[in-house]
């Protein structure tokens, strides 16, 4: 994942550079749609410049707080308060569920928060660095774990430099920054069954164990992956609190309110001058369907579908438009098959 700083340079979250873009970037207003009157008299130039800007709008689009990244951020402070004057064995966090549940957002949006929170109550501590974000690399070693660290930090680091060298220096440069929250990210590529995996997740222990920060994991099924089985994963599920993510619910009165109220901020975010607030509110059933409650595939859909709106010139989303659209492999795999009117039904049986 990359971020952009203000002179357009990219990167990417994974350093102090793209974290610090990241976690300080203000809220961007949404664009103003000009009277109707206004925008038909555009040239071509005009337009495409009031158009791209809509259309990065609904690229970014809004990121919803939903309720269970109200319960990470709860926790996840519960757990910074904590550690506070926790010498050794600090609590963790440990987020995990299926792809598209919103895993990586809600750690991100609670890191940004928390190093927002630090800038502002140590207004002179600019030189203080309160989150660290990672993502484990596939087959990962121990020196390729304090490898990422480094990479985070800017640390100069080649060949010659020991594992041990890496992490004294990673552990050092963290506890001089006041480092006190470390986002591990894609932890389901640690395999606790393979030595190197193993003595990578020694590593990270290590790490916890120097770095006087609170550690949080997030990962795709971590329970089903081995991260708890054996000696070492029956410590890490001794010390870390597990928060699962998963797809909206849809059967009761509760689930349709939540998924409602999700569908209805997308929505009210859009900036398309021909549509009608609550369409796609009226289509929360469908959305669901189309979806299977993941909100990534969900916010994928509204946004392809608003893109979409404004290069086809209908600047608006129909159910019609929504159909053309594809989502991703595992939302359309858990899709529901699609049920024909009652109406059409009958018609087809009279025309033969």
């Amino acid at each position: 994942m990359s971020v952009g700083n203000e002179v357009g340079t990219h990167f990417p979250l994974t350093t102090r550079e793209g974290w610090d873009a990241f976690a300080t970037a203000a809220l961007r207003p949404a664009p103003t749609l000009l009277p109707a009157q206004d925008f038909q008299r555009l040239d071509s130039t005009e337009r495409t410049v009031y158009n791209e800007a809509r259309l990065d709008h609904h690229a970014r689009l809004v990121t919803v707080t939903t309720p269970t990244m109200r319960s990470i951020v709860t926790t996840g402070n519960q757990l910074l308060v904590i550690n506070r004057h926790q010498i050794s064995a600090r609590r963790g966090l440990i987020v995990t569920g299926a792809p598209g549940t919103g895993k990586t957002t809600a750690i991100t949006q609670f890191g940004k928060a928390h190093h927002y929170s630090v800038r502002r109550r140590l207004p002179n501590g600019a030189g203080r660095m309160p989150v660290v974000y990672v993502t484990v690399p596939p087959a990962a070693t121990p020196k390729i774990l304090a490898v990422e660290f480094a990479r985070f930090l800017g640390l100069p680091v080649n060949t010659r430099h020991s594992q041990v060298e890496i992490t004294n220096a990673v552990c050092s440069v963290l506890c001089e920054l006041g480092c006190d929250l470390v986002i591990v990210d894609e932890i389901h590529n640690l395999n606790l069954a393979t030595r190197s995996g193993a003595e990578a997740s020694d590593q990270l222990k290590y790490l916890s164990e120097r770095i006087p920060a609170t550690f949080i994991y997030a990962g795709i099924d971590v329970e089903h992956a081995g991260l708890f089985a054996g000696p070492r994963g029956r410590q890490i599920a001794g010390r870390f609190v597990t928060q699962p993510t998963e797809p909206f619910r849809h059967s009761t009165p509760q689930h349709r309110r939540d998924w409602q109220a999700l569908v209805a901020r997308l929505e009210h975010s859009l900036r398309l001058h021909h549509h009608r607030d609550g369409t796609l509110l009226g289509q929360a059933a469908y959305l669901h369907d189309r979806s299977a409650g993941m909100i990534g595939s969900l916010t994928h859909l509204i946004r392809a579908a608003a893109s979409q709106a404004i290069h086809d010139g209908s600047e608006r989303i129909t159910k019609s438009l929504l159909e053309g659209i594809p989502v991703d492999t595992a939302a359309q795999a858990a899709t529901p098959p699609r049920r024909r009117s009652p109406k059409r039904v009958s018609n087809r049986k009279a025309a033969g």
